[in-house]
């Protein structure tokens, strides 16, 4: 069901599935979204993950689980966060990865859609304390293309690493690029 909904959103708005990476890493793994910069990317993302059958989590604000369409939320995966609490977000979600065979996490590498000066770093943590891959997910709204541009294993130096994925996503067309900053560090 989930699938067939994924394909005819991909298909309505004239979009296509282009992925390269080794799915088999991807099932289990900490996913980057990037660039987010619209709310349309929550609804071209959740339809490339069901057409690839991937399970996929990830932290919205509580506020969305708790309303009336909170269901809807949980049901494409989303697990509620209390922002004004102070919550251990990376060690949850190592906990989380660690009690699933196949799971991906989830994560916008900017943490909002607007604009910022760097990406946030909790991808990184949860990705090493769980020992699973980094998985590139991206939205090419000048292509009209969404996926996984590769799937890696960290090497554990910080710098190379970031500078190995801000090279991935540079040929990248976000929807609003005024609010998209592709330098990661």
């Amino acid at each position: 069901m989930k699938r067939l909904f994924g394909k005819f959103v991909y298909f309505i708005f004239g979009w296509k599935l282009v992925t390269s990476a080794d799915m088999q890493k991807v099932k289990k793994s900490v996913m980057l979204a990037a660039p987010h910069t619209s709310n349309w990317d929550f609804l071209f993302a959740i339809a490339g993950f069901w057409i690839m059958g991937l399970d996929v989590r990830y932290f919205i604000k509580d506020t969305y689980t708790k309303s009336l369409f909170g269901f809807l939320f949980k049901w494409t995966g989303a697990m509620g966060v209390d922002r004004s609490a102070r919550n251990n977000l990376v060690e949850h979600s190592i906990q989380t990865l660690n009690q699933h065979e196949q799971m991906v996490i989830l994560v916008p590498a900017e943490g909002t859609r607007k604009y910022v000066d760097k990406w946030k770093k909790g991808f990184y943590h949860i990705a090493l304390g769980a020992n699973v891959p980094v998985s590139l997910g991206y939205l090419d709204y000048k292509e009209k293309i969404g996926g996984v541009l590769d799937v890696f294993d960290l090497s554990g130096n910080e710098e190379r690493d970031f500078n190995f994925i801000q090279e991935k996503y540079r040929p990248i067309h976000p929807k609003h690029p005024e609010n998209y900053n592709p330098q990661i560090h």
